[in-house]
Order: structure tokens, then C-alpha cells, then sequence
């Protein structure tokens, strides 16, 4: 039996910044032309997408052979006890798979929920309820699109590994979004060393390792979580992404990396030709 070698996609947190103007379209094209494989529909200050250019960039997405992926808005707390912010909270998400699932992308990912002060377990089960009947709503409307809830920066949110992995164990049609920048924040520098990126890919559950979805860029963090994304040869920056792609590729983990680094591109072909030449 032949053993493949692990594939990755790189792509972009939205648009790049060379593109020659900053529509969607113009975006999935130059990702193309720059040779990366991947766009992250950036939803983050509200969905703001008609469903024509939704059509438009879904043409445009398997013209160029470019996966798209979704990133919903920030302003999400599926732990809200205010019972018209939750409904919102859910919305979004609603919304963003819908759009996202015209668009043809693949995947919605979200920051689930912020825990308030309250039990931690409690408020993990409550989102996972909450989930769960947004994956129902999206079942009745035939939305063809995954969810996938993110690692989260900062520990006052809902989103370590560990509680993420759970998420996605408990509602089998989610799948997990790794952000690993988010990780080390939120866990004051987590990763010090290659061996504590290979610890954290052997929590993930083997299924999720054949198609993993990650986010990756320079960070900024204090005691309290993430500051702020940096470049990821910027000083400041203590996230090695170097030690990132050896272990996924020593790992076997296929799958698709968005950069959320300011530069975008760059960084995004920084990582896919480290990557490539291991």
C-alpha cells in the first residue's frame, strides 16, 4: 500500500492585499495567481454578501480551483443570557451558512461563546445545545456547508483544544478549526518547543487529521490572551510556524491553513514554500 504524503492548502483571511481591487472575485483570482489554494470569506463585521455575488464568487471559486472558507462574525455569544443576543448570536451564524453555502465554500467557522464567570462545563453544554439546533435549522433549509468551531485566544472565551475537540465529539457534523496562534495566546506562549505543537496534534482526534481546518499567524499576547496578530517574522512574534509544518507533515495531517497574519499573502507563501521543501 502506497502512503501518501499529507496535503495542505494555504490561503488568505480575505482578500490579499495585491489584489487588484477588494472585491471577493478579485480576490479568489489572485490568490490563483499568487499560487495559493485557499480564501476565507471574511464575514467578521457582519454578513454583508448578496446571494448574486455569492453565485458570483462560488463560479469564480471553481474557475480557479480555490477552496473557500467562511469566518462569521465576531460579535457571537452562544452563551448569552439575554435571550435577543442569543437569537442574533445564532442568526449570524444562520446567515453566514447560508451565503457561505451559495458561495460554494466549505466551512463556517465561528468564536463560539465567552463564559462570563459561570461554570465552564456548564456553559460548554449549553453551547453544544445551542449548536446543535443551529445544525437543525441549517439541516430544514438545506444549507450545504460544515460548522466549525475555533480556538479561541483568550481563556474568558469558550474555545481551548480540549473544549473545542469536545464540541465536535458530541455533534458529529461539526469539525473542529485549529487555530494554533489562538492557542499559543491564550495559554501565555503554549508552544516553547516542536514537541508542544506534536502534543497538541495527538489531542486532535484522528478523523479530523485527513481534512484538518487551521488558522496560523505571527502573534501579540499578554497574560490575559491574544493582543493582536503580527507577521510572522516580525519582532515580538514568539509563534514558530517552522516548527508548526514540520510536525503537521511529520504527523501526516493534511488539510488547509488560512493566514491571518496583517500581510496576508506573504506569510501565507512564507508557510506553503517552507511547507513544500520539507
Amino acid at each position: 500500500m502506497i502512503k501518501m504524503a499529507p496535503k495542505i492548502l494555504f490561503g488568505t483571511a480575505g482578500i490579499p492585499c495585491s489584489a487588484k481591487s477588494l472585491d471577493s472575485v478579485s480576490g479568489i483570482e489572485r490568490v490563483r495567481g499568487l499560487g495559493l489554494d485557499a480564501m476565507e470569506l471574511e464575514f467578521v463585521r457582519g454578513v454583508h454578501m448578496g446571494e448574486e455575488t455569492a453565485r458570483q464568487v462560488k463560479i469564480a471559486g471553481e474557475k480557479n480551483n480555490v477552496l473557500l472558507r467562511v469566518h462569521a462574525p465576531y460579535f457571537i455569544n452562544l452563551n448569552s443570557s439575554d435571550k435577543k443576543k442569543l437569537d442574533a448570536s445564532k442568526k449570524r451564524i444562520l446567515d453566514s451558512a447560508k451565503i457561505g453555502s451559495i458561495a460554494g465554500a466549505k466551512i463556517v467557522t465561528f468564536h463560539p461563546a465567552y463564559f462570563q464567570g459561570e461554570d465552564k462545563k456548564k456553559v460548554l453544554e449549553k453551547v453544544i445545545s445551542e449548536i446543535g439546533s443551529i445544525i437543525d435549522e441549517m439541516k430544514k433549509k438545506g444549507y450545504k456547508i460544515a460548522l466549525a468551531p475555533e480556538t479561541t485566544g483568550k481563556p474568558t472565551q469558550l474555545g481551548s483544544l480540549k473544549e473545542t475537540i469536545a464540541m465536535c465529539n458530541a455533534l458529529k457534523e461539526l469539525q473542529p478549526m485549529i487555530d494554533f496562534s489562538h492557542l499559543h495566546a491564550r495559554e501565555n506562549g503554549r508552544f516553547k518547543n516542536k514537541k508542544d505543537f506534536e502534543e497538541a496534534i495527538l489531542e486532535i482526534p484522528k478523523k479530523f487529521l485527513a481534512n484538518l481546518q487551521m488558522h496560523a499567524s505571527g502573534i501579540n499576547f499578554s497574560e490575559k490572551g491574544e493582543r493582536n496578530h503580527l507577521n510572522m517574522e516580525e519582532k515580538g512574534n514568539s509563534f514558530n510556524y517552522k516548527w508548526l509544518l514540520e510536525s503537521l507533515k511529520e504527523n501526516n495531517v493534511s488539510g488547509c491553513i488560512i493566514c491571518e497574519s496583517p500581510n496576508l499573502e506573504e506569510d501565507a507563501l512564507l508557510m506553503k514554500k517552507y511547507f513544500e521543501g520539507i
